[in-house]
């Protein structure tokens, strides 16, 4: 074994270590002078043929019987290779080969911005590649890994671990059992038991990757985000960690304690609060239990709008029912109450329940107290009936009777049978619900009524009143029981004796072609032509004309 100390290159000249502090003889100092003479040659070539260059060192020693061909530096090591610097506690060697075994305190410099630090590095200069261990740090610029095992690619500037690693910046932390760093594209991919977050969000997935440059996240497995409003979840898209905007491309699901939201895609900006969503649509208020769907939404998070089209739908559901509503466009709105909301609809309304069908032009739903207003030509239909009026409004309640109000132009239409209609018009119309079925009517003002009057259920005549208040019973979706309160006016005619113009009242139109028969049905479009054609044959006196 031969020892020599203070090894520098800047020295001319290399110390004799002592042993026991004995001279030597002449035949030993002859023996370490040519076998000094044999290491610094084979020093020198390999220096020039690979390029590692030692720097300094505290001790230098050389002894086959540690490794072949090997080389042991001890005490402030500095290497040099190409554009990399290491300083270790102590190092070993290789002669013929570019390899570095380095132990204690490594710390790689590359070109000055890269910077490697682990307990232990096995470093290959032959192919530029470090392996490091235990208590792990590469800095990057503003980036800074830590793990406990490092592979590092210095040609390609990749770097790579198994077994936990985290990357922190100026503007997250990232975690995952296994990631790879691509410095010159800067981005990281991360893989297993991944979580990432800052102040303003929490991130884990199983599949990521993160651009290190503008702090955006790449979602390429089930990830779920979530931030200071909403919980996100994706499959495919990004989230950028600066500004809470999102793209979620598969499997999208925006959701929080009140509302949920999916799609097949959704943009979202936390920041501002809007976002976009398209192809099959669904949002759900939680609290108020209802959905409105469609295949195109435009929404914003902090005023709780949202405008709704293409194939646009508003479901209403309770325990027993729900109500199914389409139109053009549907919007949404927070109320004046707290957690209370306004759903509004556009052009060519129609709605379906199994006890009440309707359409209109438009149409509005207040949660508070659970009030509905239909404008423009507004039809309502519950078992034989047909209600229609310039404006409609239902209020449901909890302890009492329903209300339906029919103002201006009220008319109530009863089917009887083929050709029979009981019917009720007036100014204004007010009708009780009990369990869905229409129970009492009150007429207000210019009320007229035909019925056809019974003797032991069978029909002998078509009854006409004329009276400016009206009280009208139903049982079994017949008028049962009918009181005129002020200066009636009427006749009863057998029934041989009439004809089709008096079986109906003035501005009779029985639109059942245009009434929606199921959910499905909502859907089906009902344009100009199509209620002009039902117009011309659902009137008895019209088409004797």
């Amino acid at each position: 074994m031969i020892k020599f100390h203070r090894y520098n290159k800047f020295r001319s000249q290399l110390l004799l270590f002592p042993a026991k502090q004995q001279v030597l003889s002449i035949y030993g100092k002859i023996l370490i002078l040519l076998t000094g003479i044999l290491f610094t040659s084979q020093l020198v070539f390999s220096q020039q043929k690979q390029r590692v260059d030692i720097e300094q060192a505290d001790f230098l020693e050389a002894n086959d019987k540690i490794a072949t061909n090997a080389q042991r530096l001890i005490g402030n090591v500095k290497i040099r290779h190409e554009n990399i610097l290491m300083w270790c506690d102590s190092a070993y060697t290789y002669t013929g080969t570019n390899k570095v075994d380095a132990f204690g305190n490594v710390h790689i410099n590359q070109g000055d911005t890269l910077h490697l630090y682990a307990r232990k590095i096995y470093y290959n200069g032959d192919i530029s590649f470090a392996s490091a261990y235990q208590n792990v740090k590469l800095v990057n610029k503003n980036i800074t890994l830590y793990t406990d095992t490092l592979d590092y690619d210095m040609a390609a500037n990749i770097g790579y671990f198994d077994n936990h690693g985290k990357i922190v910046d100026s503007l997250n932390t990232l975690t995952s059992i296994i990631g790879k760093y691509y410095l010159d594209n800067e981005l990281i991919h991360f893989y297993k038991n991944v979580e990432a977050y800052n102040d303003n969000y929490t991130l884990t997935s199983d599949t990521l990757i993160y651009n290190t440059k503008n702090g955006r996240v790449f979602i390429t497995g089930p990830t779920t985000i979530r931030d200071s409003t909403n919980t996100l979840y994706a499959e495919d898209g990004w989230y950028d960690t600066r500004t809470g905007e999102a793209e979620l491309l598969k499997n999208p699901l925006v959701y929080n304690e009140k509302q949920r939201m999916t799609a097949n895609y959704i943009k979202y900006n936390e920041l501002e609060g809007d976002g976009k969503a398209l192809g099959n649509v669904r949002m759900e208020d939680l609290e108020n239990k209802a959905i409105v769907a469609g295949n195109t939404a435009l929404f914003n998070d902090k005023n709780e709008n949202a405008t709704v089209t293409d194939s646009a739908m508003l479901i209403i559901y309770t325990q027993n029912d729900s109500l199914y509503l389409h139109a053009d466009t549907l919007r949404t709105m927070p109320d004046t109450i707290p957690d209370e909301k306004i759903f509004m609809t556009y052009y060519g309304t129609r709605f379906f329940r199994t006890d009440v069908q309707g359409k209109c032009d438009s149409m509005v739903y207040y949660t508070r107290d659970s009030l509905v207003q239909l404008f423009h030509q507004p039809v309502i239909w519950s078992e034989g009936h047909q209600l229609t009026a310039d404006f409609i409004e239902m209020k449901q309640h909890t302890d009492a009777p329903d209300e339906l109000i029919m103002k201006n132009n009220g008319f109530i239409i009863s089917k009887l049978d083929s050709g029979r209609f009981d019917q009720i018009k007036g100014k204004e119309l007010t009708g009780y619900l009990v369990n869905s079925k229409l129970n009492r009517i009150e007429v207000n003002g210019s009320g007229q009524t035909l019925y056809y009057a019974r003797q032991d259920e069978e029909i002998i005549g078509l009854n006409r009143v004329e009276s400016s208040r009206i009280f009208i019973k139903f049982r079994e979706g017949k008028i049962f029981r009918i009181s005129f309160l002020q200066a009636p006016d009427g006749i009863l005619k057998p029934l041989f004796s009439l004809t089709e113009e008096e079986k109906t009242l003035s501005g009779f139109d029985w639109k059942i072609n245009l009434r929606p028969l199921s959910r499905y049905d909502i859907f089906r479009k009902t344009d100009q032509k199509t209620e002009s054609d039902n117009n011309s044959h659902s009137s008895p006196a019209e088409n004797k004309k």
